[in-house]
């Protein structure tokens, strides 16, 4: 062999051989099996959430209301509900946040209930009122929907929306105690919806529902009582007056408002044979 044709031949380490056919098979199924499984699940939720269900006896509409009215006026079951609301209030913030072009930089949920979303754009113009209006009017908005929701059947599609906004919330939390919150109740909402059976199912929509739907309005009195308490301060309500040149009390109004009447609407939704 010459000098010329030697030159040609491929260096020993450029030399790469193929996987055997059965190994790149094996490795091409596996991929294919997860893809499919993925896709059944996906399938199995959309088809629970989108096909409705008969509608409950009066007595779980009433006692799932009888026991988060006595979850929301007391305070020792109120000050652990109230994370939940605050979740879905920071949600609120977020979401509308977003809609109006603002940047989101995260969400924050204290121990003490309180809660800060982070948003970066123009500090006035109506995306800023926007957004900071959304947060004492989230969990009505959400309750009112969710009510609609289940008056048509659709308890499990209720279901599987908070596990999406949860879902949300969890990628854009920024402190460890929001963390831990609003991973356990994605992790209840999960077990609930995926493997709780279905009347599990019912009597769990129709206590969260009405869960916000009680605690939007008293959201709104303890703002005012802080407000009271502390003078004028930093409130979403007085946010909201510097912003408009008003008083912010009369924005605590329009929150007592728009709460009342989804908390209105949303009953005769939940129970439509006791309010017609």
């Amino acid at each position: 062999m010459s000098d010329g044709a030697a030159k040609h031949l491929p260096r020993p380490r450029d030399v790469r051989l193929p996987s055997p056919p059965d190994q790149a098979c094996h490795r091409r199924g596996r991929q294919d099996g997860t893809v499919q499984t993925v896709l059944d699940v996906l399938g199995q939720i959309w088809s629970a959430a989108t096909t409705p269900s008969d509608h409950p006896d009066l007595r779980l509409v009433l006692v799932t209301a009888a026991a988060a009215l006595v979850v929301v006026a007391w305070r020792p079951s109120w000050s652990v509900v109230r994370h939940g609301v605050t979740t879905v209030h920071e949600a609120g913030h977020a979401v509308v946040a977003l809609l109006t072009g603002r940047q989101l930089q995260g969400i924050r949920v204290h121990s003490d209930t309180s809660g800060l979303t982070v948003s970066k754009g123009r500090p006035r113009g109506p995306g800023m009122v926007a957004t900071t209006f959304a947060g004492y009017t989230a969990p009505a908005v959400v309750g009112f929907a969710a009510a609609y929701g289940l008056s048509r059947g659709y308890a499990v599609g209720v279901l599987w929306a908070l596990v999406l906004m949860a879902v949300f919330v969890l990628v854009m939390i920024r402190n460890w105690y929001g963390l831990w919150t609003v991973l356990v109740t994605l992790v209840a909402l999960v077990g609930v919806t995926w493997w709780g059976s279905d009347g599990l199912r019912l009597g769990a929509a129709y206590a969260v529902v009405w869960l916000l739907l009680l605690g939007a309005p008293r959201a709104v009195v303890e703002l005012q009582v802080q407000r009271r308490r502390r003078g004028a301060t930093g409130s979403d309500a007085d946010v909201l007056g510097r912003l408009t040149r008003t008083p912010g009390g009369l924005w605590v109004a329009i929150f007592a408002l728009v709460t009342l009447a989804a908390l209105a609407q949303g009953a005769r939704w939940l129970a439509p044979t006791l309010l017609p």
